[in-house]
């Protein structure tokens, strides 16, 4: 019951995952449970908008618990027969940069189901935006029975030999269940580089946000 009586620091989160289920129970499971976690802590939900996969389970228990559902969509995956119907609100873009731009702009924090390409590609763009400073919300993922790994494995590989820095590896939080990890997501504090804490982004973020409505409209 704390849970439900404690709002949480974040009011929307962005989900990336798989436009498929994958072969194991247990990551459909696990899309249900976050989507039931993000109700619990009154939190809503921002993702790449349809209903296939498990996009369409984290979705849909977002917004079967009364929850604002925001699908981002490119124009080019609109067709029913691509992404299946999005539930809640869907807003339309020209292309993938300006869905992960707009996705982006909505969140307060990051979570990554288990997923393919699109999900790894969108996982490691906002943690190089956070490795910039471009933002500072925390990215974690939810590393259902050991998925990702062989993925940490590979950034800890990088951190010892000299490509990812101490600080930026910390940017990552990964927990094996929905409740861990929106907790310690809810915790974490984000380290300042002291080089990129003197980048100025916001200017440049604007330009990108207004070229990318003109273009929208």
């Amino acid at each position: 019951m704390e849970d439900l009586q404690t709002k949480s620091r974040f009011q929307r989160i962005c989900v990336f995952c798989g436009s498929s289920s994958g072969k194991k129970a247990s990551y459909q499971e696990a899309a249900v449970e976050l989507g039931k976690e993000l109700v619990e802590r009154r939190i809503d939900l921002v993702y790449g908008g349809g209903s296939v996969g498990l996009m369409g389970l984290v979705s849909q228990a977002v917004h079967d618990g009364g929850r604002h559902v925001l699908g981002v969509i490119p124009k080019t995956l609109m067709p029913r027969e691509i992404t299946g119907e999005t539930v809640g609100e869907v807003r339309t873009v020209s292309d993938m940069h300006q869905r992960k731009a707009e996705m982006t702009r909505q969140a307060d924090a990051f979570i990554a189901l288990p997923g393919g390409y699109g999900t790894l590609e969108e996982l490691l763009e906002v943690i190089t935006w956070a490795q910039l400073g471009i933002h500072r919300k925390p990215v974690g993922l939810l590393n259902v029975d050991g998925y990702y790994n062989s993925l940490l494995s590979f950034i800890d590989k990088a951190v010892d030999e000299g490509f990812i820095s101490p600080t930026a590896r910390r940017i990552i939080v990964s927990a094996p269940t929905a409740k861990q990890l929106v907790r310690l997501l809810e915790e974490y504090v984000p380290e300042y580089d002291e080089v990129t804490s003197k980048l100025v982004w916001e200017e440049v973020e604007r330009l990108n946000y207004v070229a990318e409505s003109e273009v929208a409209t």
